[in-house]
This record gives C-alpha cells, sequence and structure tokens, in this order.
C-alpha cells in the first residue's frame, strides 16, 4: 500500500531534492513508516509554510514527503469508502469529475431550466469565507468516525487532521487544513458533503452543483433563490461552523454570462475567464523556464502544454489554443 503510494506520489516531482533524498534509502523510509504505523507511533511532522499567487496571495502548507506519501495511502483507502455517499454534482478531486466536467454540468442544467434559452432563468452563485481555514476538527471527525470503525484509523486521523491549525482556531475549537495537502482535498469533500446532502434532500434542489467550497444553484424563479440564501447560511453555520463570503454571492441572469471554475458561460457559447488565460500563460512561462534549465523534462512541460489545452478546448478559445502553439510548443 504505502509502496503504491509512493510510486503515486512521486509522478512529476521525481527531481525535486526532497524527493530524491528520500528515494536514496527509500525502502528504509518506508519500512519505517509502517511500522510507526503499525504501532501507534506516527506522529506528522512540521510543515513548510510559503506563498503563491493563484491568482490572489495564498499560503501554502508543505508536508514532508513521508507525510505526503501517507497522504496517498490515505486517500487510497478512505475515498473508496465516501466515494458512494457522494452526489453526481459534486466535482472536486473525484475520478472522472473535474472543473470541465462541473462547467458542463452548469450548462446542461441552465439549458434545461431555460428551455433551451427560450425563458429567463437565473443561477445562485456562492463561496463559502475562508473555508480550508475554517473546517472545523471535531466536526471534521464526528465525519469521519461515522464511516471509518477501526479505532487505529481513526487514531490516525486525528493525527492528521490535529497535524494543523489556522489562524481561525482558538484554545476551545481547533480549526484548519492546509491547503496544498492531497488530505485537505478529500477531507473538504467529506466536509461538505453534509451540505450537499442537505441541498438535495431537505431543500430538494433540482439543480446544484459544487466543487470545493464554490457551488450554484441554477432557477427559473429569482424569489426562489432569494429565499435559499438564509437557509444554506443557517445550515452553514449551525452544522459546519462555516459562513458564506458577503461579496461572493450573487443572483446572475444568465444571459448576462455565470462565471464558474475558470470560464463564463453563456446561452450560446463558453468564454475563458481573462484571468483563467492569463493564469495559464504565467504557468506555462514558469514550465517552460524550468525545462530551460533542465529541472523537468521536455515530456512533463508538453504534458502540461496538452492539458491546458484540454482545458480550453472546452470553450470558444480557438485563437487562444492557437496562440499558446506557437509561444509553446517544443519542436526540437
Amino acid at each position: 500500500m504505502l509502496f503504491l503510494a509512493w510510486e503515486e506520489f512521486k509522478k512529476e516531482k521525481s527531481s525535486k531534492l526532497d524527493v530524491l533524498l528520500f528515494e536514496q534509502e527509500l525502502e528504509r523510509n518506508i519500512f519505517k513508516l509502517a511500522t510507526d504505523l503499525e504501532g501507534g507511533m506516527y506522529k506528522h511532522d512540521k510543515y513548510a509554510g510559503f506563498y503563491i499567487s493563484d491568482p490572489k496571495p495564498r499560503h501554502i502548507h508543505k508536508a514532508t514527503v513521508r507525510d505526503r506519501v501517507l497522504h496517498h495511502a490515505i486517500f487510497n483507502v478512505l475515498n473508496p469508502i465516501f466515494e458512494p455517499t457522494f452526489i453526481p454534482n459534486s466535482f472536486s478531486c473525484r475520478v472522472g469529475k473535474g472543473s470541465h466536467k462541473g462547467v458542463l454540468c452548469l450548462r446542461g442544467m441552465l439549458n434545461k431550466e431555460s428551455r433551451n434559452n427560450t425563458r429567463t432563468c437565473y443561477v445562485l452563485k456562492c463561496d463559502v469565507r475562508k473555508f480550508f481555514d475554517s473546517v472545523d476538527h471535531d466536526i471534521l471527525i464526528k465525519i469521519l468516525d461515522k464511516k471509518i470503525k477501526d479505532e487505529k484509523v481513526m487514531n490516525l486521523m486525528r493525527e492528521i487532521v490535529g497535524s494543523f491549525n489556522s489562524e481561525q482556531s482558538d484554545l476551545f475549537c481547533k480549526k484548519g487544513v492546509p491547503i496544498g495537502n492531497l488530505t485537505s482535498q478529500i477531507f473538504s469533500n467529506f466536509y461538505m458533503n453534509e451540505f450537499d446532502q442537505f441541498i438535495k434532500h431537505k431543500l430538494k434542489v433540482k439543480y446544484y452543483a459544487r466543487y470545493t467550497d464554490d457551488f450554484i444553484v441554477v432557477s427559473k424563479n429569482k424569489e426562489y433563490l432569494v429565499n435559499l440564501i438564509p437557509q444554506i447560511n443557517e445550515f452553514l453555520n449551525k452544522n459546519l461552523e462555516l459562513e458564506l463570503h458577503p461579496k461572493k454571492v450573487e443572483i446572475i441572469p444568465y444571459h448576462k454570462g455565470v462565471d464558474f471554475l475558470g470560464y463564463v458561460v453563456f446561452p450560446h457559447h463558453i468564454l475563458v475567464r481573462k484571468k483563467t488565460k492569463k493564469r495559464i500563460v504565467n504557468k506555462l512561462t514558469l514550465k517552460l523556464s524550468q525545462y530551460q534549465e533542465g529541472i523537468i523534462e521536455k515530456k512533463t512541460f508538453q504534458a502540461s502544454l496538452q492539458s491546458y489545452l484540454g482545458v480550453l478546448s472546452h470553450a470558444n478559445a480557438y485563437q487562444f489554443s492557437e496562440n499558446l502553439k506557437n509561444n509553446f510548443l517544443l519542436i526540437d
């Protein structure tokens, strides 16, 4: 299990110094991790913190290689247990899902509710305020405990969850999961699945989709969407210790274009956000520099380019895609 997790973890990271050092004594490191886990002696190491712009500043907390290998193993064990409980329209960190599938789902819901744009419809678009910093440890552990019956595994979950505290924490309430951890991505799905179930089964919302802490509801009735907002906020507050971002709750007419997951969906076409285009160019420029300096291989750079071209293929972005090919496609 741990060796499989190692193989998955090291993809596209094999040239990183910390990964190379771990690999030099791979068997000893993996067997030591396995022994610590089996004996209940495992302790999560401290994180290395740094900032990135994506496009807004984000404080990333990077775990050690040993811990990140374990995170992959945890994902492999826990995700199949929780996956059957997820609603179809949850699109983050799931096999066969992703942002472009989320956008296509939104377009499908919009087309159905607007009857192929023959009647007006609206989208309620929401964002949870400081989501990763606000995840309550006790609530997350209770959610995990519903599905995990092995006490040794639950002790490990307590260690992983408790390895990080955000600035939202105090002496009485521990909060936060680190942005950048694979475990944080799956924990966010487990956490927000409680909200998904409330939306679908308690409020019986027909057209709903979520990606991490961004979610949308589609309806022809604007008043219906307005009335949903306090119910949503109440559930998030009382059950998950979360709150809607007050500046990121909006109701948008379909014909004006709905901005979701880096795309803007209109009745007859889909565009890529200007910020998304800028981010793609910036990331490819960085990857090209890494390739030219010998930090990454050509195939790694080309894979990144093809991945972005795939993202663009779901929108009306022919000219931008051609510009990327002209500027970044490596012939030699």
